[in-house]
């Protein structure tokens, strides 16, 4: 689930050697929350000095170029001015240099090498090897009224036919069929255990995404919600499948998406509601921005100067005809009352406005802030189970648990669940302290208590 902070995309930096070897490429690893992004450096001599690109094959972007490289007194400088960041680093050696990327005011060491580096294996032991005791097949559908086609990973029991299945509908931003963040990838473990206990799992890369065509930046929920129809309708083709056995499973956006989904059609079995919301888009981003302040150590003062700012943008956004225009005007104002330390080191007021603008005015975001599950889980008739963990900061269990059983209820839903599973955090893992900045850590994926809830309900709705 998004959060309302601005997200800045991480890029680059460069190196440097003695004068007269500085040239030549250059190999680092930047980590950020758990993951590792591989950067290839060239360095040029010029008449002048030094230039520089920058390759980043992990986001397959090459020939980056930067606005400047300098080397003085065996320290590296290098800046890209448009991204706001900088990297400076010390050669220590022919083949090394240490350093510090910067964007933000957010610093990450990175240290660049003449020899190519490999990618530290990261401790994931939930993550299935193959061979897997199942079939999996890489499948393609379309959703023909969106001009999309879906690549995704269907998994079924070896031996059978007449298939309970799952259709799993991924969180906020743009994921790939494993929901692949943060060093984990909680889908494919999930689908791996559902599979191996006898339920088929259907899984797919976002449009624009992984194999998937389409604009992501330009979706909104609803949108995203006729790719999981798509999901549904392409399942019904599949002879394994038993078609009155047909359930969705969203995790965060995802259980905003997946009853959108079932509200629409009597072919939904059941869902599975994991960390779903069901109180307004503007009041959870407040909820979830307060709490994740109070567990990062801001105080009072800074909580209530953030949701006066929040609670005035989202007014905007659900009230204004031009929110793009009104948005900048008021950030102007209120900035202008605010200390300048409330403004990430290494970007002007007028960067930092823009950046938050375009985040709240985005699609994905106006659509959000203005939604309201409540009335999309009221026409869900089928069985729902709706899990959170106690831990989770972005979508706080209790409240948005009462939230969903309400809304079902005054449905006439009879067939509810809801479980608040203790020390969970959203990604369903064992959790000390619920933030965002502990998922890498955590060498589980998905915790085997939650897993163990999935599988016995849907069990015990299609047997």
């Amino acid at each position: 689930m998004k959060t309302i902070l601005p997200l800045f995309l991480i890029f680059l930096i460069s190196v440097s050697i003695q004068a007269q070897e500085i040239t030549g490429d250059w190999n680092g690893i930047l980590k950020v929350q758990g993951a590792q992004l591989r950067l290839v450096f060239h360095i040029e001599k010029t008449d002048t000095g030094f230039s520089s690109k920058m390759d980043s094959p992990d986001q397959g972007a090459f020939g980056i170029p930067v606005t400047s490289t300098s080397f003085e007194n065996n320290r590296l400088k290098i800046s890209i001015t448009n991204a706001r960041i900088e990297y400076e680093g010390t050669l220590e050696s022919e083949d090394k240099i240490v350093g510090v990327f910067t964007q933000a005011g957010q610093s990450f060491p990175m240290a660049l090498s003449k020899n190519a580096l490999e990618k530290e294996e990261l401790k994931r032991p939930q993550e299935p090897k193959k061979p897997y005791p199942y079939l999996s097949e890489d499948v393609y559908f379309e959703n023909k009224n969106a001009e999309v086609t879906l690549a995704g990973t269907l998994t079924l029991p070896k031996e059978g036919n007449n298939f309970a299945a799952v259709i799993l509908i991924s969180g906020s931003g743009p994921q790939n069929r494993d929901e692949e963040l943060m060093g984990h990838k909680p889908f494919l473990v999930l689908s791996d255990y559902l599979t191996r206990n006898r339920i088929a799992v259907l899984r797919y890369d976002d449009r624009g995404t992984g194999e998937s065509t389409g604009n992501f930046s330009a979706a909104t929920s609803a949108d995203l919600a006729t790719d999981a129809e798509a999901a549904v309708q392409y399942l019904k083709t599949r002879s394994e499948i038993d078609q009155t056995k047909i359930g969705l499973v969203g995790h965060s956006e995802g259980g905003i998406i997946a009853p959108m989904v079932a509200n629409k059609s009597e072919e939904i079995a059941f869902v599975v509601l994991m960390a779903g919301t069901g109180i307004p888009g503007d009041q959870l981003l407040l909820l979830q921005q307060r709490l994740l302040g109070e567990a990062s150590g801001m105080n009072d003062n800074q909580l209530d100067a953030n949701d006066i700012i929040s609670k005035n943008a989202f007014n905007i956004v659900k009230n204004s005809k031009n929110p793009e225009r009104d948005l900048s005007d008021l950030m102007i104002e209120t900035f202008r009352s605010l200390p300048k330390n409330q403004i990430p080191n290494g970007m002007t007021e007028s960067d930092f406005v823009n950046a938050q603008v375009n985040q709240m005015t985005s699609p994905w975001m106006k659509f959000f802030i203005q939604y309201d599950p409540a009335p999309a889980l009221e026409k869900v008739n089928c069985p729902v189970l709706a899990i959170n963990g106690t831990m989770d900061l972005q979508v706080p269990a209790k409240k948005n648990l009462e939230a969903i059983k309400n809304a079902l209820e005054r449905g006439g839903n009879e067939n509810i669940t809801t479980k608040e599973l203790l020390g969970l955090n959203h990604l369903f893992q064992e959790s000390k302290t619920g933030l965002v900045s502990e998922y890498a850590s955590i060498e589980q994926t998905f915790s085997p208590k939650a897993m163990e809830e999935i599988l016995s309900w849907i069990k015990e709705q299609v047997e």
